[in-house]
């Protein structure tokens, strides 16, 4: 009775070891490889699985999420010989645990030499300037090589990041006093243009000036010169009226003419600025005469028939 219990002990603790070592939980994102004396022979998913206990063990145990390989800075040097330090990111994701289990020994070191080599290599045959500018160039080529590189790793490279591209210090101090010559040079620029459309806009403005002033003095001229040519044909019709008037005898409008042209001339010496005193000769009262003349002359013109 006592062995019979001993060995269903035995049976039970035997039963328990074998569970243990059979049951293997696989987490979430993760894939791991069996092997059997060595040699693979299949792949646990995620979840509950059992397998051959001391004939079976897990061999790689490979993350299929999305994972990020962080390279290490290094000295490139370009086209035009300078001397650049650059550092990288790589991110990649693995497609074929076997593959990526029993093709390549040492995975993360071998992608990381593989992103550094490929770095030089692209770097390299570019100049500096071109470095600088073309970075989505730069890391598209990049990303074509490696991804072509690791294919047969079972490993899909999803991009590649130039993160920093520092020159030497002497050499971006001549870089940024070029910078700073040619911000210099186009405010020069700039200024020259602003003063020259000023000038041009002042020009313009001054000429508009002219013609408009121009322009005045005419149309000012054209009216004075008509005004002068209705006062001319008025004094015309006047003097015909008046040598018509003498030519019948008619001694009033002898008396209207001498009068008009009296009063004209003592109009202009009292309108001289500098006179001072006007002295009016003594036959200025024949002058009042002549205008009574005048009215009669008026009067005689009313009462004809129309």
């Amino acid at each position: 009775m006592f062995d019979q219990n001993i060995a269903a002990l035995i049976f039970i603790a035997v039963a328990v070891v074998l569970v243990i070592k059979g049951w293997k939980s696989v987490p979430q994102g993760e894939q791991w490889t069996v092997e059997r004396w060595g040699r693979f022979i299949r792949v646990l998913r995620p979840g509950f699985n059992l397998i051959f206990p001391f004939v079976d063990a897990i061999g790689k145990k490979q993350v299929i999420m999305e994972q990020v390989l962080d390279v290490d800075p290094q000295e490139v040097i370009s086209a035009d010989n300078a001397m650049v330090t650059t550092d990288a990111v790589c991110f990649y994701q693995v497609i074929d645990p076997i593959k990526a289990s029993y093709e390549v020994n040492n995975l993360e070191r071998a992608m990381k030499n593989l992103v550094m080599t490929n770095i030089r290599a692209v770097l390299g045959s570019m100049e500096l300037d071109a470095m600088l500018s073309n970075r989505d160039t730069i890391n598209t080529a990049l990303l074509t090589k490696v991804d072509e590189a690791t294919n047969p790793w079972g490993i899909k490279v999803t991009r590649i990041e130039i993160k920093d591209i520092t020159p030497p210090r002497d050499l971006v101090d001549a870089m940024a006093n070029q910078m700073k010559a040619e911000r210099e040079k186009r405010a020069q620029i700039l200024r020259a243009e602003g003063e020259r459309e000023s000038a041009i806009k002042v020009a313009e403005g001054e000429k508009r000036a002219q013609i408009l002033n121009a322009e005045g003095k005419r149309e000012a001229a054209f009216l004075e010169a008509e005004a002068r040519e209705r006062e001319a044909k008025a004094e015309a019709t006047a003097t015909n009226l008046v040598s018509e008037a003498i030519s019948q005898g008619n001694p009033q409008a002898i008396n209207y003419f001498v009068a008009q042209k009296y009063v004209e001339a003592l109009g202009q010496i009292a309108g001289a600025p500098n006179s001072k005193v006007v002295l009016m000769p003594l036959e200025a009262s024949d002058v009042i005469g002549s205008i009574g003349g005048i009215k009669e002359l008026v009067d005689a013109v009313k009462s004809k028939p129309v």
